[in-house]
């Protein structure tokens, strides 16, 4: 949990508040293929990814459609299942080996009532997921594929070197062969 304990320093926690917030993690070992969220399954936990990837997925039609992919040094769950504690409309699961340090909704819960700077990150959290999510719907409506490739190869240029090509292909919106089109002129 070292990746976890640099990134809650960099937002400034320490000490005691610093513990508390470690200790309410545990690390889970996650083998390829492992879910950490299945479909019609309540999400039941926030994970701070410390090794792998995990790929969001929905099943369009029998195929597989991924709608996101989480790396190292990033938080991961179904949003909506984990906040609204209804079933998950997703899959996360492991597309490599790797480790999440994961907190339940209750801890969570006792992090935001007992420290308020934890309080405040959490918001903050939320209000950057939401935005996210916002602008990534408008990019699907608004941008080619050709233009959102840029803007990730710009925002999220880690996501283009671990992620394989059918996965990122489908994250934005695109065919793999128009996926290689487009690198393909850019590059």
């Amino acid at each position: 949990m070292i990746k976890l304990q640099r990134y809650f320093k960099v937002f400034g926690f320490e000490g005691n508040d610093l513990d508390r917030i470690l200790n309410s993690f545990r690390l889970q070992i996650f083998k390829k293929h492992d879910f950490f969220v299945k479909e019609d399954k309540i999400s039941k936990h926030l994970g701070f990814v410390e090794t792998g990837i995990f790929q969001y997925y929905v099943l369009k039609e029998g195929e597989i459609r991924t709608t996101y992919v989480s790396i190292e040094n990033t938080f991961m769950t179904s949003r909506l299942s984990f906040v609204n504690e209804i079933p998950a409309i997703e899959n996360v699961r492991a597309l490599t080996d790797g480790s999440v340090s994961i907190i339940s909704k209750t801890n969570l819960k006792k992090l935001i009532n007992d420290i308020p700077r934890f309080k405040d990150f959490y918001i903050g959290f939320l209000e950057n997921s939401i935005c996210s999510i916002d602008a990534n719907r408008h990019d699907l409506i608004l941008l080619s594929g050709e233009q959102r490739y840029k803007k990730m190869l710009k925002e999220e240029p880690q996501l283009l070197q671990k992620i394989p090509l059918q996965y990122l292909a489908s994250i934005l919106g695109v065919t793999p062969r128009h996926l290689s089109r487009i690198r393909n002129n850019i590059h």
